[in-house]
């Protein structure tokens, strides 16, 4: 009996470590790929720009987890400011960890809690992910984000305005520039993420536990 539990010790510290390092190596990866950043001037204003650090989270967590996908947004916010540090006076940081989570968690619980682990419910674990955090998005940048910008940086909202009217001439006040300007880019960016994680799925397979 003594034996069966060291034994079961031993497995469960194993299996610990290796989540920690899973999580570390994931998230080092995403804190690399958010350095790597590509401007879409068709979609919005420069200080938006796509990168592609929500793979390695989302792969986290359909492999671990939720919780593990957190902690892999969390180890990528800490890469990305000691590797290239803030120029939004820690405002993009939090926000990217803030619609990392929102995109990762509900993705990763729609696809860890089913008995029956598919390409179905990662599918939709990212179809519900990417279009709510669209939509939050443009509640938090309206409401929250773009008045903290223009406080941090001394610029007016009306700043904002005129640079996504130069991108999209319906824009003419916060709310249309949510519409034509936020919702648009999350909904390319985290569509965009989730066809790579489809793409790769059965190369990654492998490591997703339970599947």
């Amino acid at each position: 009996m003594s034996e069966q539990v060291l034994r079961n010790g031993n497995l469960a510290a194993r299996s610990r470590t290796r989540t920690i390092t899973q999580i570390a190596m994931l998230g080092a990866v995403a804190g690399i790929l958010m350095n790597l950043e590509i401007p879409v001037p068709f979609l919005a204003p420069a200080f938006y720009q796509l990168d592609f650090s929500e793979v390695p989270v989302l792969v986290g967590s359909f492999a671990m987890g939720p919780a593990a996908g957190v902690l892999i947004e969390l180890v990528k916010i800490l890469v990305h400011f000691v590797t290239k540090g803030t120029v939004t006076a820690g405002v993009g940081d939090v926000a990217n960890f803030l619609f990392g989570c929102t995109f990762a968690v509900p993705a990763g619980l729609i696809y860890r809690f089913h008995s029956v682990k598919s390409r179905k419910h990662a599918v939709a674990g990212m179809a519900v992910g990417t279009v709510l955090t669209s939509v939050v998005a443009c509640f938090i940048n309206a409401f929250i984000l773009l008045p903290a910008y223009g406080k941090a940086f001394g610029m007016p909202v009306e700043a904002f305005i005129e640079m996504g009217n130069a991108v999209h001439s319906s824009v003419n006040n916060l709310l249309t520039f949510a519409a034509m300007i936020i919702f648009p880019f999350n909904l390319f960016k985290y569509s965009l993420t989730s066809v790579i994680v489809f793409l790769i799925y059965k190369k990654i397979r492998v490591i997703l536990k339970g599947d």
